[in-house]
C-alpha cells in the first residue's frame, strides 16, 4: 500500500511523530533549512497536514499544497487553521474534542479556587517566612457566588457539573441555548455579567469571539467580580482587563491563556491579586496522550479510506451535498 505524503508544520509529541512515520511519508516544515524550497519540492505531493497551534495554517500555505485533503489539528481549538477556506476547497479539518473535557474542567475549578482563595499567594507568603510574623490575610470565598459560564459546550457543561458540587449557582451565555441543561440562559453577555460574581470563559477563539469580554462586560461584572479564562486569550480584551484590575473595577482574574502567548504582559505579572498559568489546561501526560492519539487516529482512518473521526463543524464528513 502506497503511503500518503504528510507535512508536519510544527513539532508534535514523539508518540504522534513516530506513528506518522509508520503510516505516512513525512516531511517537517518546522525544521527545514529552506522552507520555500521544501514547499516547492514536497508541497505538490502533500495530501495531509499534522498541525499544532504553533503555525497558522492559512490560505497562503494551503494554496501551495494543491493535493491537500485533510488537516489533523492538535487541540479542541483550531482557530490557527482557516477552516472556512479549507471547507471552500474541499479540505477536511479535524480536532481533538471530548478527550480533554474533564482535564480542562478540573483546571478551571482549580484555577477558580486558587484565584478566589489566593492559594498561590498564600504559598509564597509561607515560603517567604511571613507566616511567623502574622497570619495570611483573610480572602474572598466561592460561597454565595453565582458563576456565569461563557460557552456551554462540552467543557462548559463539565465545569458546571463540578460547580454544582460546590453549591455554586450556575448560569450561562452562548450563541444559542444549550441542549440538555437546566441552567438559566442569558442571550446577552453584558446582562449576565451584571448578575454574576464569577465569569468563566470557555468559548472557542477566532474572529467571532475576539474581545467578546470587553470593557463594558468587565464593568458590568463589578468590583466583586472574578474572571477565569481557560479558553483563548483573544476572547478577552487584555488591555481592558489590565485596566479593570488596576482600577479595581473587578476583584481578580485567573488566566490560563493570553493574547500573545507565550508573551504575558508585565503589568499582569506585576499584579499580586491575579493567578497566572502557562496554558496548562489540558497539560497532563494522560490527557495529551489521548489528544495525540486522536490526531493520529483521524489521519490514519482517513488514509485507510474510512474518513476522519472528528471533523470540525465547518468541514463535516461525509461532505454535505450542495
Amino acid at each position: 500500500m502506497t503511503k500518503s505524503d504528510l507535512l508536519l508544520t510544527s513539532p508534535m509529541m514523539p508518540m504522534i511523530e513516530q506513528q506518522f512515520e509508520q503510516h505516512f511519508n513525512v516531511e517537517r516544515l518546522y525544521n527545514a533549512a529552506d522552507r520555500e524550497k521544501l514547499l516547492a519540492d514536497f508541497g505538490p505531493k502533500v495530501r495531509a497536514i499534522g498541525a499544532t497551534p504553533g503555525l497558522k495554517i492559512d490560505a497562503a500555505l494551503m494554496q501551495k499544497l494543491p493535493k491537500l485533503e485533510i488537516i489533523g489539528s492538535f487541540g479542541v481549538g483550531y482557530d490557527a487553521v482557516d477552516a472556512k477556506w479549507a471547507a471552500e476547497h474541499g479540505i477536511v479539518v479535524t480536532n481533538t474534542p471530548d478527550v480533554l473535557n474533564e482535564e480542562v474542567a478540573d483546571t478551571a475549578l482549580g484555577l477558580l479556587l486558587a484565584t478566589v482563595r489566593q492559594f498561590p499567594q498564600a504559598d509564597r507568603y509561607l515560603r517567604d517566612g511571613k507566616w511567623t510574623e502574622k497570619p495570611f490575610p483573610l480572602t474572598a470565598t466561592l460561597q454565595d457566588r453565582t458563576v456565569g459560564i461563557l460557552g456551554m459546550g462540552r467543557i462548559g457543561k463539565a465545569i458546571a457539573k463540578r460547580l454544582e458540587a460546590f453549591n455554586a449557582p450556575v448560569v450561562y451565555h452562548s450563541r444559542n441555548k444549550a441542549a440538555g441543561v437546566n441552567y438559566k440562559y442569558y442571550s446577552d453577555l453584558k446582562a449576565m455579567a451584571k448578575d454574576v460574581d464569577v465569569l468563566v470563559v470557555i468559548t472557542p477563539g477566532g474572529a467571532a469571539t475576539k474581545h467578546l469580554v470587553n470593557k463594558e462586560v468587565l464593568e458590568a461584572l463589578g468590583s466583586n467580580g472574578i474572571v477565569i479564562n481557560v479558553a483563548r486569550g483573544s476572547v478577552i480584551d487584555e488591555k481592558a482587563l489590565i485596566e479593570a484590575l488596576r482600577e479595581k473595577k473587578i476583584l481578580s482574574a485567573g488566566l490560563d491563556v493570553f493574547e500573545d502567548e507565550p508573551k504575558v504582559p508585565q503589568a499582569l505579572k506585576d499584579m499580586d491579586h491575579v493567578v497566572l498559568l502557562p496554558h496548562v489546561g489540558s497539560a497532563s501526560v494522560h490527557c495529551r496522550n489521548l489528544m495525540g492519539q486522536l490526531v493520529v487516529d483521524n489521519l490514519v482512518s482517513w488514509a485507510n479510506g474510512k474518513g476522519p473521526l472528528t471533523p470540525v463543524p465547518e468541514t463535516p464528513w461525509p461532505p454535505k451535498k450542495k
